[in-house]
């Protein structure tokens, strides 16, 4: 890919729902081009002998043991909320 073009850049900005000025789209355009050349130089390594790496450290991490523990009593919980009604906390109406 050779140039990350503008038209290319507002259709990629419609999908995200924004919008930029014409000197923003020019400078994304050269950015993502940047970007794309990048990856594809990436794209030329000899990965051939490369084990894939899932973590950089030496660490297996054992799951912890799924213990049942006593709930904090909801009056202890209801004791930080701003509001509280009918043992529940109140919240503001959000449409």
């Amino acid at each position: 890919m050779s140039d990350f073009s503008k038209e290319m850049v507002e259709n990629v900005a419609h999908l995200a729902r924004l919008s930029f000025s014409e000197e923003e789209m020019g400078k994304f355009s050269k950015q993502l081009t940047d970007i794309i050349s990048y990856v594809e130089k990436l794209g030329e390594l000899d990965t051939e002998n490369v084990a894939p790496l899932g973590n950089p450290f030496e660490i297996i991490k054992e799951p912890r043991a799924d213990v049942e523990l006593e709930s904090l009593p909801v009056e202890k919980i209801l004791e930080n909320a701003p509001a509280a009604k009918m043992d529940h906390f109140v919240i503001p109406k959000v449409i």
